[in-house]
């Protein structure tokens, strides 16, 4: 039994950012390499800071789901992930025992050789390879629009793909730079292909010249192929053995506490459970007694995991225990899947909930988790009590946890029977963010609201 996680990025205001972690989290469950495989965002539900409770398995590696090295990969993640660790990542992976597990975390994929061949598989689902020795091949990377300002990651495989000597050139460049009319100063050849290396497809250049044959690639960090990029990160972490790990022992009595809840009708949250043999059928509490064939019936997993991230006006719903879970829809999954569906719908919840009835969950009062923000962050650092208590009421109005971080009591939580009574140990990064704003920035003003996707 080993665990893997794939860390996204994940976003405050839309569901777009989480949709390749789910994909590819979903492609490794098929492949049967681990035991298990959990996603964890930094700015939406799961959270990067709790995922580690979470895992069945005292093995676990962690992967970041990022083209590139950098602030988030070497900062961030292993700052909420409690590693002990900042700066570059080496090649083997940084290895930690934290409570009572072996946590492996690797490089971002993005950074290991074998991207190199997901360029050219994109390369040869535009262009024929027969025709590569007189096309120009340029990979897309972040950066800004001058021609030759490809990023350190997206250079890196230039130079590899230009020792194989395939193409008559290869270039790395930034998506910014096919809007100016310089690259084609830069490209000599008459026909070009460009890969993207990550994120969304690009848009063809601007007027290109007539003569030039332009053949656009989807994304390399979309292609099917970076599943196997995953696999041998891996593999090639510190210190990696092919035995499994131990099962966590709290982790599974918190989770036979759960399923026993299922063994008659139940509420958990706003989710009303009905037990029908070794089937549970899941819907709204509000929408108990309804006939089925009134309601959206859902049978799988990640169909009730998708359908539930948005709220009735199909808004993104980045912390799942708010108190916007959309009407209309049944749920009819296995008992076996009870675990993976309660995790999807209140991530965390349970292991924290079992944890607090033990007497083992630690809430984090807010100055400890404001000292630990860096970046734009930091400056939360500097809000006042009176601050974040009005902030914090505003942002957790809606929300069904009970802030532990800010000194409330819960006597009892669900798994006792009391349906909406769920822990909440620390801040969530979107209350983190909610009090940045209210602080005046460097340039002396409040900072905008409207902060881009990627921050919020």
């Amino acid at each position: 039994m080993r665990t893997l996680v794939l860390v996204g990025h994940g976003s405050h205001t839309s569901g777009d950012f989480a949709g390749p972690t789910y994909r590819f989290a979903e492609a490794l469950r098929e492949r049967g390499a681990f035991g298990e495989v959990v996603e964890a965002f930094w700015k939406e539900d799961p959270a990067l800071r709790r995922v580690l409770r979470t895992t069945a398995s005292t093995h676990v590696t962690v992967i970041p789901l990022f083209a590139s090295e950098g602030y988030l990969t070497e900062t961030v993640i292993p700052r909420e992930l409690g590693l002990g660790h900042q700066g570059p990542v080496p090649d083997h992976g940084v290895a930690r025992v934290l409570g009572g597990r072996t946590v492996r975390y690797t490089r971002p994929y993005g950074v290991h050789p074998a991207m190199t061949d997901v360029i050219l598989a994109r390369a040869a689902e535009v262009l024929p390879q027969t025709e590569w020795a007189s096309a120009a091949l340029v990979v897309l990377g972040s950066g800004g629009a001058a021609p030759h300002s490809g990023d350190r990651v997206t250079e890196a495989h230039a130079a590899r793909l230009r020792e194989r000597g395939l193409f008559q050139e290869v270039h790395a460049l930034s998506a910014d730079a096919l809007s100016t009319d310089e690259w084609p100063q830069v490209v000599q050849a008459r026909k070009v292909v460009l890969v993207p290396f990550s994120g969304q497809a690009v848009p063809l250049p601007a007027s290109p010249e007539s003569a030039r044959q332009v053949y656009r690639a989807e994304p390399a960090g979309t292609h099917p192929g970076v599943v196997d990029v995953l696999l041998r990160l891996a593999g090639e972490a510190a210190d990696t053995e092919q035995t499994g790990g131990d099962l966590d022992r709290a982790h599974q009595a918190a989770w036979a506490a759960a399923l026993e809840l299922t063994r008659q009708p139940a509420r958990i949250g706003e989710v009303l459970v009905t037990p029908q043999g070794r089937l549970l059928e899941l819907r709204h509490a509000l929408d108990e007694g309804l006939p089925g064939t009134e309601l959206q019936t859902l049978v799988t997993p990640e169909g009730l995991r998708d359908h539930l991230r948005v709220d009735q006006r199909g808004q993104h719903r980045p912390v799942r225990t708010y108190r916007t879970l959309r009407r209309g829809w049944r749920g009819v999954i296995h008992e076996s899947e009870w675990r993976r569906v309660l995790h999807d719908l209140y991530p965390a919840v349970t292991e924290e909930a079992y944890a607090h009835g033990c007497y083992t969950l630690r809430p984090t009062p807010w100055p400890t988790t404001a000292r630990r923000q860096t970046g734009r962050d930091a400056r939360v650092q500097r809000a006042t009590p009176d601050l974040v208590e009005r902030v914090s009421r505003e942002v957790c109005a809606p929300c069904m946890k009970t802030r532990l971080w800010a000194g409330e009591k819960l006597p009892l939580t669900f798994l006792d029977g009391v349906p909406g009574a769920m822990p909440c140990a620390e801040a969530c990064t979107v209350l983190i963010a909610r009090v940045r704003e209210e602080l005046p920035s460097p340039g002396g003003a409040a900072e905008e609201t409207g902060a881009t996707v990627q921050d919020r």
